[in-house]
């Protein structure tokens, strides 16, 4: 369940990583933040703007499975878009450069809380 009020993106950030618990979940999110990313990268290089709306569709159709089909859970993009693609970017570059283990570690306490429990 998406927490509303949520006011900051730091305050986001902690409910975000508890969101993708799952390793598989974040390679399919990793998929198609890729995808999404070349995809917009070939439509600015060649002017093709009439495959634009495939952007979206590469970017969040593997994430979106990953909710449903594998943590069974709703995107967070539904109640806080811009701080869900935000998000998706820092997971992403953490996970290529290093830090990301850093960053589920320092929130275990709320990533880890059984459901409907406050952390």
């Amino acid at each position: 369940m998406t927490p509303k009020g949520l006011t900051s993106f730091a305050a986001f950030w902690p409910y975000y990583l508890a969101e993708h618990r799952l390793p598989s979940c974040r390679a399919l999110h990793y998929l198609g933040t890729t995808a999404a990313t070349l995809s917009l990268a070939f439509l600015l290089a060649t002017g093709f703007w009439s495959w634009l709306w495939l952007v979206p569709v590469l970017g969040y159709g593997p994430a979106w499975i990953a909710h449903f089909l594998i943590e069974k859970n709703r995107p967070a993009t539904f109640t806080y878009p811009r701080w869900s693609l935000a998000a998706d970017y820092k997971m992403f570059m953490l996970f290529l450069f290093g830090g990301l283990q850093e960053e589920m570690d320092k929130h275990k306490h709320i990533i880890f809380a059984p459901p409907g429990q406050p952390s």
